[in-house]
């Protein structure tokens, strides 16, 4: 039979097929063939244009991650590529990571899902644990009927929790990094050696939101290093609420319980973080009719007025205050204006001991100026060279020391209180 007959009669039986239902089997006497199994390879984005690689299993995606508000518990995050019933084990001892944490809401154990966050609770405050994540895939989901694939493990870390009673406290601040991710590698190894108990993010590191894809690539993956074991707190910045994807930024961060805004001890530094949200009043047409930030910050004037109230607040040594946007110091728009309108005399009536902003891409420690403002306002500066700060916190019984280091590592400015 010619060529051109053959495949002819092929297609001719592949439109029947197609058409009427007919059964593949005599195409595949007379054309033997090995079938394929699309479900067995997965495509995994590389970050690379034109280049693909076959997933073998579970993989992480970024973490895991770990944050942290209160002193008898810690939250553990991480993301895999493909839908699994996740769970962290933990323990006092590395090589016994006798105790089991899962999600549960409603009843219902987490699972089916790609994002994952773990509260452990019931720990002791100053402790060291040990703990690893656990990934088992889901490959099929059905009402009575549910299937596992191969649980991944990862590898064993350690964190500590948050203690009011310890004597002295370290910590990093970073802010305005707007998706430049190698600021983060390039700033970091100016920090001094000993361990951070937390590392707080203030506000606008991105530039707006787009998909999960880039709080992987532009904060998680570069920062993996230290936030396997040391707290990452997020304060949102007002590039944060902006893009297709920034309501869903409280999937991958904590949140207090009433929202971006909330407080936390650690040793004798009490912190209070608040959302300044947008720059631009709320009618603005950037906006599109999609925010309320004014009575936003209103609701946490009437919120922080019962926080300062709290016996641990009046008793911790220090007091400090975490805001994107500064009420000083950022010109005379709408959300700088309204933070110092419905904010400022709350600090000083608290007598708080200093905040930390950034924002306005100009690094600098502002003195206390009675009356206007009783404390120094310390400015992280901005994302492009020249302008990239690191801040480092050392406190204790004795002394706060606060250093702004820049991008070639010298010490901007300094701050002791």
């Amino acid at each position: 039979m010619g060529k051109m007959k053959r495949r002819f009669l092929f297609f001719t039986f592949l439109v029947l097929v197609i058409t009427y239902g007919y059964s593949l089997e005599p195409l595949k006497e007379a054309y033997p063939f090995q079938p394929v199994s699309f479900t067995q390879v997965k495509i995994e984005d590389t970050g690379r244009s034109n280049n693909f690689a076959v997933a073998a299993g579970v993989k992480l995606k970024a973490g895991p991650y770990i944050q942290c508000l209160g002193q008898n518990e810690m939250t553990v995050r991480w993301i895999t590529n493909e839908p699994c019933f996740s769970w962290v084990e933990y323990g006092s001892d590395p090589d016994v990571l006798g105790q089991k944490a899962e999600s549960v809401k409603d009843g219902l154990v987490q699972a089916n899902n790609t994002v994952h966050a773990v509260t452990i609770k019931g720990l002791t405050p100053g402790q060291i644990y040990y703990y690893r994540v656990c990934s088992k895939p889901i490959e099929s989901f059905k009402p009575y009927q549910v299937i596992y694939g191969n649980t991944y493990t990862s590898e064993v870390y350690s964190f500590e929790t948050f203690n009011s009673s310890k004597k002295k406290v370290s910590f990093l601040v970073f802010n305005d990094i707007h998706d430049r991710p190698e600021s983060f590698s390039h700033l970091l190894p100016y920090q001094s050696s000993e361990k951070k108990d937390f590392v707080l993010m203030n506000g606008d590191i991105f530039g707006h939101l787009d998909n999960e894809d880039q709080i992987v690539k532009n904060l998680l993956v570069p920062f993996a290093g230290v936030s396997s074991n040391s707290p990452m707190v997020f304060s949102r910045g007002n590039h944060e609420t902006r893009g297709v994807f920034a309501r869903h930024l409280d999937q991958y961060f904590n949140r207090g319980q009433h929202g971006f805004y909330y407080s936390f001890r650690a040793g004798p530094v009490y912190c209070i973080v608040l959302d300044s949200g947008e720059d631009k009043p709320d009618d603005n047409n950037e906006y599109f009719g999609l925010v309320k930030f004014d009575p936003y910050r209103v609701a946490q004037r009437e919120w922080l007025k019962q926080e300062i109230k709290k016996k641990e607040f009046k008793k911790a040594k220090y007091k400090v205050v975490f805001s994107h946007i500064p009420p000083f110091y950022s010109g005379d728009w709408h959300g700088t204006m309204h933070c110092r309108e419905v904010w400022a005399d709350v600090f000083n009536e608290a007598k708080i001991d200093l905040l930390i902003s950034g924002h306005t891409h100009v690094a600098g420690i502002h003195p206390k100026v009675e009356g206007l403002h009783n404390y120094p306002i310390v400015i992280g500066g901005g994302p492009k060279d020249g302008q990239r700060t690191m801040i480092e916190v050392k406190a204790d019984e004795q002394s706060f020391h606060l250093k702004l280091i820049d991008d070639s590592g010298k010490i901007k400015e300094e701050l002791t209180l």
